[in-house]
């Protein structure tokens, strides 16, 4: 499977990144890659992207990886939502965990009430009442 990712250039203290398309299985600190795409330089804060390559190899099925995902969209190459990269507590792990579970039971219970309310309502017959004598 290719996917599209970053692999690290320059000196020791001074980081250059290449923006590849390599296949999943190579190595990430080398390799050969099938085509370069961009470059980060993260020290001069500039980046260069070939949207157009991208969206080629995107469509043809590569996997970008959470990284350059979140720097494409951020370049609005592409229309997504960005990707939690960074690692949570175990606490705050815990906490997203227990909001799901109660967004998840909260929508189960309006799909089952509306699912309810859908039901066709038996016409009750309102009783006459009885004749006083």
């Amino acid at each position: 499977m290719l996917t599209i990712r970053l692999t690290r250039k320059g000196k020791k203290n001074q980081p250059f990144f290449r923006v590849v398309l390599i296949d999943k299985r190579r190595s990430t600190k080398g390799g050969r890659s099938v085509e370069d795409l961009g470059y980060v330089d993260p020290l001069k804060k500039r980046k260069s992207f070939n949207k157009e390559r991208i969206l080629y190899w995107i469509s043809k099925g590569a996997q970008t990886s959470a990284t350059i995902h979140n720097l494409l969209v951020s370049e609005k190459i592409i229309d997504a939502k960005k990707i939690h990269v960074s690692r949570l507590s175990k606490k705050a792990e815990a906490k997203i965990i227990e909001t799901k579970k109660v967004e998840e039971a909260s929508a189960s219970a309006k799909a089952s009430a509306d699912k309810e309310a859908e039901k066709p309502v038996e016409e009750v017959k309102a009783e006459e009442p009885a004749p006083a004598e």
